[in-house]
C-alpha cells in the first residue's frame, strides 16, 4: 500500500513543482519589464513640463542619450537603445519629417520618423514592447525610447525639429570623392562647416557642395584642389 501511494503522489508533486516554477518564471519576467519600464531607463530629476523655445534633439551614440534643447540649451536627457554593429544608427544632421502613433508593437506607441535617405532608410525615433533593450545596442538603427518617453516627446517635438546624431570620431580609410556616401563623409562635412567653408548639413552625401568647399580648403592650404580628400588633405582637417 505505501509503494501504491508513493506512485499516486509522485506524479502529483512533480507537476506542483513544475507549476508553481512556471508561474515564478511569468511573474518574474513581468516584474523585469515593468522594473524596466519604470526605473531602469529614467533618469532622475528630470523636467516633466513641456519646454517652451525652439526644439532641437541631439543623440549621443556611444552613451546612449537622447538630449532635448530648448533654445540651445539642454532641457532633458532621455536613456536610449541604438543600432548594433552590424546595422549602426547613422550619425548626421536630419530632420523629423513626420510622426505617427503607433499600436504598441515592436515599434511602440509612438514614431518620429527621420529623413536619412541612405544606409537603407526608413530610420526613425520610436518606442519598443522590449523596455530591457534601452541603454544597449541592440536596434537596427533606429533609435528606441520607452513608450513613456516617446509619448512626452511626440507632443513636444514638431515636424521639421533638427536631429544632429553624434557617434565617436573614426579614422578615415579611403579617400571620399564626388558621389561616395557614408558616415565618413559626415565627418568630412561636419569639419568644413565648423572650419567656415561648407554651409549645409551633414547628411552623408558628398555633393557638388561638399567638393567646392574641400576645393576652397585645399586652395587656402595650398593644395591642389582636386575636391577629393585624399590622405594628405584628410590629416589638414584632423581626420
Amino acid at each position: 500500500m505505501a509503494r501504491f501511494w508513493r506512485i499516486i503522489i509522485k506524479p502529483r508533486s512533480y507537476f506542483a513543482i513544475v507549476s508553481l516554477l512556471i508561474i515564478t518564471l511569468f511573474i518574474g519576467i513581468l516584474s523585469l519589464d515593468y522594473w524596466d519600464e519604470l526605473e531602469l531607463a529614467a533618469i532622475p530629476d528630470q523636467p516633466s513640463a513641456a519646454p517652451t523655445g525652439s526644439i532641437s534633439i541631439v543623440i549621443k551614440i556611444p552613451a546612449r542619450i537622447l538630449e532635448l534643447h530648448s533654445d540651445g540649451k539642454l532641457y532633458k536627457k532621455y536613456r536610449i537603445a541604438v543600432g548594433k554593429s552590424s546595422t549602426p544608427t547613422p550619425i548626421g544632421d536630419w530632420t523629423v519629417i513626420w510622426k505617427s502613433y503607433r499600436s504598441g508593437d515592436i515599434m511602440g506607441t509612438r514614431i518620429l520618423a527621420l529623413n536619412i535617405p541612405w544606409g537603407g532608410g526608413g530610420y526613425g525615433i520610436h518606442g519598443t514592447s522590449q523596455p530591457w533593450s534601452i541603454g544597449q545596442f541592440i536596434s537596427h538603427g533606429c533609435i528606441r525610447l520607452r513608450n513613456k518617453d516617446i509619448e512626452e516627446l511626440y507632443e513636444w517635438v514638431p515636424v521639421g525639429t533638427p536631429v544632429r546624431i553624434e557617434d565617436q570620431r573614426a579614422y578615415i580609410r579611403r579617400a571620399l570623392k564626388y558621389g561616395i556616401t557614408g558616415a565618413d563623409v559626415v565627418q568630412l562635412q561636419r569639419k568644413l562647416r565648423d572650419l567656415g567653408y561648407l554651409e549645409s548639413g551633414a547628411d552623408g552625401f558628398f555633393s557638388r557642395e561638399t567638393e567646392t568647399a574641400l576645393k576652397r580648403f585645399q586652395h587656402d592650404k595650398g593644395l591642389n584642389p582636386t575636391g577629393i580628400a585624399d590622405r594628405k588633405t584628410l590629416d589638414l582637417l584632423g581626420l
